[in-house]
């Protein structure tokens, strides 16, 4: 037997839940497909994994390209020397921004819902191809809150979240009992990362460091799902 292989899908920042889940998953003994779309940051935490004796390659993946995420699963499921085909993948792609409904245009509108939706049927999409027949594997799909409530100026995220969670529970009631676990995490709050952090600075120091969620323990979640 050889080492088994996660894919991590929407890999950004080091200090983000893409990153988090690959370093976790490399921990655990994976070899980690790192994809994301910004060359320099997803071989930022490949080279970092690597640098700390895991398993890990970076891949430059658009989530919204047909192509691009068959040609990422072609690598997933011959991944290479002494690696097994993948038996994990996780979505995690997405975008949140506040926009006013009345100034909200067809174009954001749409590639919230390309990003955050329509990749994750994507990938979703080759996941069940390659790995339903083989009767094995899990599908995780990073989720939000705004899946479940549409707050306001959050109409184009609510619903491409919305979508994300309807396409996993068609999926886990069709490839459940095929043997494929697809689960889809709510994550119900701010995310203590370097996108948030970036956006509001002074979210930390208002909300303290346990007013918002820790990427590592969200990772461990993904973990244990």
């Amino acid at each position: 037997m050889g080492i088994p292989t996660v894919v991590v899908v929407g890999v950004g920042a080091e200090r983000g839940i893409g990153a988090a889940v690959c370093r976790r998953f490399a921990t655990g003994g994976y070899h980690v497909l790192v994809a994301g779309r910004t060359e320099s940051k997803v071989e930022q935490v490949a080279s970092r994994i690597r640098a700390g004796g895991g398993s890990a390659q970076s891949i430059v993946v658009d989530a919204t390209s047909e192509a691009d995420v068959e040609r990422l699963f072609d690598v997933a499921m011959a991944p290479g020397q002494g690696c097994e085909p993948a038996d994990a993948v996780v979505f995690n792609a997405g975008n949140n921004q506040i926009i006013d409904f009345r100034s909200l245009t067809a174009e954001q509108f749409e590639s919230f819902w390309r990003v955050g939706c329509f990749g994750g049927f994507l990938v979703g999409r080759e996941a069940a191809r390659r790995m339903a027949p083989l009767g094995r594997g899990t599908v995780i799909f990073t989720g939000a809150s705004g899946s479940l409530r549409g707050k306001p100026g959050f109409a184009h995220f609510a619903a491409a979240k919305a979508g994300l969670r309807m396409i996993s529970q068609s999926m886990a009631r069709e490839f459940g009992p095929q043997g494929l676990h697809v689960a889809h995490v709510l994550i119900d709050g701010g995310v203590n990362g370097e996108r948030l952090r970036q956006a509001i600075p002074g979210m930390v120091e208002q909300r303290g460091e346990d007013g918002l969620l820790d990427v590592d323990a969200i990772a461990e979640t993904y973990w244990h799902l």
